[in-house]
């Protein structure tokens, strides 16, 4: 009779362990199971009243949705030499792109300038199915590749498939074998010469060279300017989204501009445009940018005010993602904090907006497609203190957001469009979205407000902080965080920090 319960029991337990796994592992859940026990309560309630009842002076408004002012740095991506093409190609380059939207974005304009390093034609990059979302998109799903064409053809040749003769090295190709035309050992900030002494031989003895991985794979230092200037153009002048996503950017864009007497997109209700421009004066709006998946919350190995329900079940996430090797789990929360090394959570990026001088009349756009964990508990205290967030599914209908549904790299697109029409950009986190957007606004001298997470994270740490010095010290440590021109250092990202290799001071 033991025996039986007990294989009862296993069984059980063989029923339920996959249910549970598969909700752990899932990065769309609200929160697991364990922090649904707990109810998540605001964090810094003294504050929280404080930015849900204030009222912002019109000086400090204006002063924040004022456009900044004229730099003295100009775009400069022209090459030294007029542009040539050498008369015969070495043979082609294929190279297949792992990650989200933005380190492919990246990805792709690392390709163009080993392309042209090489002397080779480069095939349209292939694009690595996302092992998270599943999303299948190519690169023509994603980018114009008439304009993308058309925009370097005087720089590299570049063909949308391989000739015949070549039509035998595709993905599935390298997969089941090891193969003399596949590049698998690039090192991450690879030199023009370990390309010429590694690919170019491959180039010549085959006429083609896959490289894969690829993401990171040039580096940004001791290279031609030309190079340079190269890497820029293509990601600030070759890489436009397809038109639908255009179009529906615009849309979206101009329904946050110009907003109907319709409070909120319901099914069958959204937000109507405002086809005559002239009727009302054009609105301002900010985009934000809220990373806080339940990856980024349990690598951070921050405590997020969940309780021991929250921290139980992000330690558990922890060691059956990562094995428990999480770098951060060896420091305490204060530490950390005062490190300035935990992501912002809804509650605390709407307090520093809030310091900052925005109200509760200001238009604020999420961009995200992850679901915030905590889901609904937590984006509440930031719509409390914005009233008028939006989203993609409260500004597009239905049959609009069915064109991108289930596809991140679109759904990030989009937002990525968006974000570039906005007055204002600022990121919870760092990561991918919020370089390649730093880097972009900066290229076109956009107002974009980088955190300074250090600060936040010990001004939050001291409980007994009043509102007003709280707000203080916000402005103040912001003063010099909002889009100005910051010129890169070694080993810095090109595609963050385009001055002075690809713009020029006047």
């Amino acid at each position: 009779m033991r025996h039986q319960s007990g294989g009862a029991l296993f069984g059980l337990l063989g029923l339920l362990l996959p249910v549970f796994f598969l909700s752990l592992f899932s990065p769309l859940s609200h929160a697991s199971a364990f922090s649904e026990w707990n109810a998540i309560k605001p964090r810094h309630m003294h504050l929280l009243k404080s930015a849900v009842e204030r009222q912002s002076s019109d000086s400090v408004q204006n002063e924040f949705w004022n456009p900044l002012s004229d730099p003295g740095w100009r775009p400069c991506i022209q090459t030294t030499n007029a542009p040539s093409l050498p008369e015969k190609s070495r043979g082609y380059v294929q190279v297949f792109l792992d990650g989200g939207l933005n380190q492919q974005r990246m990805a792709v304009c690392d390709a163009v300038a080993v392309a042209k390093i090489l002397n080779a034609t480069l095939v349209i990059p292939y694009l690595e199915v996302n092992p998270v979302w599943q999303d299948s998109s190519s690169f023509g799903d994603i980018f114009d590749v008439e304009h993308f064409i058309d925009v370097l053809k005087d720089d590299i040749r570049i063909v949308r498939d391989l000739p015949d003769e070549f039509s035998w090295s595709t993905r599935e190709y390298y997969a089941t074998a090891i193969r003399p035309t596949r590049i698998k050992t690039a090192p991450v900030r690879a030199t023009v010469n370990w390309y010429l002494e590694n690919v170019s031989p491959v180039l010549q003895s085959y006429g083609i060279a896959a490289i894969a991985p690829f993401s990171h794979r040039l580096t940004y230092d001791n290279l031609p300017m030309d190079i340079q200037r190269l890497r820029c153009k293509v990601n600030f002048e070759g890489l436009i989204f397809v038109p639908h996503i255009r179009a529906l950017g615009d849309s979206l864009v101009n329904r946050l501009r110009y907003p109907s007497d319709d409070s909120r997109a319901t099914a069958g209700n959204y937000l109507r445009e405002v086809t005559d421009s002239t009727a009302k004066k054009a609105g301002k709006f900010v985009v934000l940018h809220l990373r806080f998946d339940k990856d980024m919350a349990a690598h951070s190995a921050c405590d997020f005010g969940g309780g021991k329900a929250e921290k139980l079940a992000l330690a558990k996430y922890r060691q059956v993602i990562w094995q428990g090797r999480v770098l951060n789990s060896q420091f305490t929360d204060e530490e950390l904090r005062s490190q300035g090394r935990c992501p912002l959570t809804p509650e605390e990026i709407g307090l520093l907006l809030a310091a900052l001088g925005f109200d509760n009349t200001t238009r604020l756009y999420l961009a995200s497609h992850k679901v915030v964990y905590g889901g609904e508990a937590r984006i509440s205290m930031l719509r409390k203190m914005f009233p008028l967030m939006e989203d993609k599914k409260s500004l597009a209908s239905a049959d609009e957001r069915a064109q991108i549904k289930g596809k991140a790299s679109l759904l990030a697109a989009l937002d990525y469009y968006i974000s570039m029409h906005s007055d204002i950009f600022i990121s919870a986190s760092p990561g991918n979205m919020h370089n390649a957007l730093v880097g972009h606004r900066t290229y076109e001298n956009m107002k974009t407000i980088r955190p300074s997470m250090a600060l936040l994270g010990q001004l939050f740490l001291n409980k007994n902080i009043s509102w007003s010095e709280f707000q203080e010290a916000i402005i103040e440590g912001h003063k010099n965080r909002q889009g100005q021109i910051r010129l890169r250092k070694p080993k810095q990202s090109l595609y963050t920090y385009p001055a002075p290799d690809c713009m020029c001071s006047a």
